[in-house]
């Protein structure tokens, strides 16, 4: 695993992953099938709204200022939790899930990169709505922001794969897939990116990984001014959320990154999440989807 900022990581042999590191990237998993979940309960108190609104507004500037056309960001929300780490680990319902130490638990919808018989795949999510609203999927398809978000993130990881693949293409556009989130269903937007990695990649693995970080998703476009941006504008550490981790078995490889992360701080437990951000970003919705996206999606 990799943090946002890659400056902390951690990699173990699969027959040597230490007890308190829980994975599941789809089929392959650590996970016990004997744990027992237990009933839980949890409160969230959202981030100040006028603040997201002046942080929106600030990235607004920054697009009127051409340093930046697509920001990704993002706010801790404040938890109360009445069990543990590995509790809602093994009670989420996600393809992709990371339990750490009782440090953090992440149980994300996203794949960052897979690599699969020489050919390198990426799967941008941007685009978010409750799915219980009328006509959901037109509206969210139709919705001239989150169409623009969308193209702006898969050309730029168009972009990262063709530093690290040649013969780069677009398989799949803004297809939509369903999430259960909590209470209610969520609809997201992806698109599927691919490319043809040469045979020695298994020698490359870390430059490959390297040179796309951070993920375009969670950073924005373009990548270099933007991230500056969100260091000076987000006031907490992201630590290990929208990082990444995966696994590698000598064969290939999957990844996925680190959203929908819950984390244990000495302040109590917070729960990290956010959104791209445009020039036509509205700010009642931006802190809705933020909102929107703090929740366990349970089976």
């Amino acid at each position: 695993m990799i943090d946002y900022a890659a400056k902390q990581f951690e990699a173990f042999a699969l027959d040597a992953v230490p007890n308190g590191i829980l994975y599941q990237l789809e089929t392959q998993s650590n996970a016990s099938n004997t744990f027992t979940c237990k009933d839980f309960s949890w409160s969230k108190t959202p981030p100040s709204k006028e603040q997201y609104r002046a942080q929106i507004q600030a990235v607004i500037e920054e697009i009127k200022a051409g340093n930046t056309y697509l920001l990704n960001l993002t706010s801790p929300t404040q938890i109360e939790l009445s069990c543990s780490l590995e509790n809602l680990f093994y009670t989420a319902n996600a393809p992709f899930k990371l339990c750490y130490h009782e440090a953090f638990v992440c149980f994300s919808p996203e794949r960052f990169v897979a690599i699969r018989n020489n050919r390198i795949s990426t799967y941008p999510m941007k685009g978010t709505i409750d799915a219980s609203i009328p006509n959901a999927k037109e509206r969210i398809l139709n919705d001239e922001k989150e169409k623009a978000e969308h193209v702006m993130v898969v050309d730029l990881l168009r972009n990262d794969l063709s530093m690290v693949s040649r013969e780069v293409r677009v398989e799949k556009f803004r297809y939509v897939e369903k999430i259960q989130a909590g209470g209610k269903e969520l609809l997201h937007v992806s698109s599927k990116i691919t490319g043809i990695l040469d045979e020695n990649w298994h020698d490359n693995v870390g430059t490959i990984l390297s040179t796309l970080l951070p993920a375009g998703s969670i950073s924005g476009t373009p990548k270099r001014s933007s991230v500056e941006i969100i260091e000076r504008l987000e006031d907490y550490d992201r630590g290990f959320f929208t990082g990444i981790f995966g696994v590698y078995d000598g064969k290939n490889l999957d990844s996925a990154v680190m959203i929908r992360f819950l984390e244990k701080t000495k302040e109590g437990y917070v729960f990290k999440s956010g959104g791209g951000i445009t020039l036509l970003s509205e700010a009642e919705k931006e802190y809705d989807e933020l909102c929107d996206k703090v929740y366990v999606p349970l089976f």
